[in-house]
């Protein structure tokens, strides 16, 4: 994100959704759009139980959208901003790079993400160069993120994970990665750890590890109870005191290697800086420290053609299927389910410290955008200053 799209695109959506949020106006498009395109899944988190889903329901992936069901929810959805894949393990759905051919031609997409277990580490690599040769046939100006997951160091993650191997075949997916990355720069490569009860004494040696690894950028999410990984049940998620702790550390180690990073990594680390704020707040405080746009700025579909506010409701305030509408999106996105769930989220009935609507929430509030605006000129000039004295 750079500022000239900030002002010309994202602005006025920020007006709207602050309106719309307050009942004046009518909801547009949300600038980001999270797609489950499967929940298959090898690995078996002890974080998540979305791999079950098919264990006790083989024919649960026949109901999957199809590439035709795709491209009408695209063709009717249109633009986004922000297009996060998800899964399941989204590189073991072979049509991948036509998927997000689908997404360049209708929905065209800024900044294109897509998170991995690492453990088909061919695949991974096939897969992302062709969806790199798709992207730059359609604007070479898109980054795509890529992000494996990095739970623990050797047997910690393996065991974390659910499948003996996984750690090697992160370094593994991590070593092809990069030398795409030689030769398609826009191509992000992350590392990211999801913080839970299993890995909660381990994050600062688990930070430095992927640090090490010489990747762009490396970030972590807390463990959530959500529908969406039947895991509601779970003991997972660290306390808010042990999660404020981790954060400050944590939020150390990206200023201490900030000022080195390219542009696109210095913006969304000045974001993240300020998230891992807001989430240790909300960790300890349980409620919306800054109001939430889920279902406004932010929409999940799931791979059977759910629509969600966000992951974290998930089947439990779904506002509607698109095959009941004839994958018509705007039918279900204004309609009075939507506007209820909507209102239940606006008074403060749910909260959670979810990444990627979190980051909307930020983008929208003043405050914290004036929060990443000085992180962002405070590294700048960290940066001119380093390169100055060198």
């Amino acid at each position: 994100m750079n500022l000239k799209a900030y002002t010309k695109e994202l602005l006025p959506k920020i007006i709207n959704y602050r309106l719309a949020r307050l009942g004046l106006v009518k909801v547009t498009n949300p600038i980001t759009l999270t797609f489950s395109v499967t929940n298959v899944c090898q690995s078996r988190c002890k974080t998540c139980k979305i791999w079950q889903l098919y264990l006790d329901n083989p024919e649960k992936r026949k109901e999957e959208l199809t590439l035709d069901e795709i491209k009408k929810v695209f063709k009717s959805l249109g633009h986004i901003y922000f297009l996060n894949i998800s899964g399941g393990e989204p590189f073991l759905r072979k049509d991948l790079p036509e998927i997000i051919e689908l997404a360049m031609r209708y929905l065209k997409p800024g900044i294109v993400h897509i998170p991995t277990n690492a453990i088909a580490s061919e695949a991974v690599e096939r897969q992302t160069r062709k969806i790199l040769e798709i992207i730059t046939k359609y604007n070479s100006k898109v980054p795509l993120t890529v992000k494996p997951s990095f739970d623990g160091i050797g047997d910690e993650h393996d065991r974390i994970r659910g499948v003996k191997g996984n750690f090697q075949k992160v370094l593994d997916t991590v070593s092809r990665l990069k030398k795409i990355n030689e030769e398609y720069p826009l191509l992000h490569i992350e590392l990211g750890t999801v913080v839970s009860n299993e890995n909660v004494d381990h994050l600062d040696e688990i930070a430095d590890y992927a640090h090490s690894l010489g990747i762009e950028s490396y970030r972590n999410e807390i463990a959530e109870q959500r529908a969406e990984f039947f895991n509601k049940q779970d003991p997972i998620t660290p306390t808010g005191q042990e999660y404020e702790k981790l954060m400050k550390d944590f939020s150390e180690k990206i200023r201490k290697n900030i000022a080195k990073k390219r542009r696109l990594t210095r913006l969304t680390e000045s974001l993240r800086l300020v998230y891992y704020q807001i989430a240790a707040r909300i960790m300890q405080e349980q409620r919306q420290v800054i109001p939430c746009y889920g279902g406004i700025s932010n929409v999940h579909i799931s791979p059977y053609g759910d629509v969600w506010p966000c992951c974290v409701l998930g089947y439990d305030k779904s506002m509607g299927n698109l095959k009941d509408v004839d994958y018509d999106f705007k039918k279900i996105w204004h309609s009075e389910k939507a506007k209820e769930i909507r209102q239940s989220i606006k008074r403060g009935e749910c909260w959670c410290p979810l990444a990627n609507q979190a980051y909307s929430n930020i983008l929208i509030s003043p405050k914290t955008n004036l929060m990443i605006f000085k992180n962002i000129v405070k590294y700048m000039l960290l940066r001119k200053n380093n390169e100055k004295n060198c």
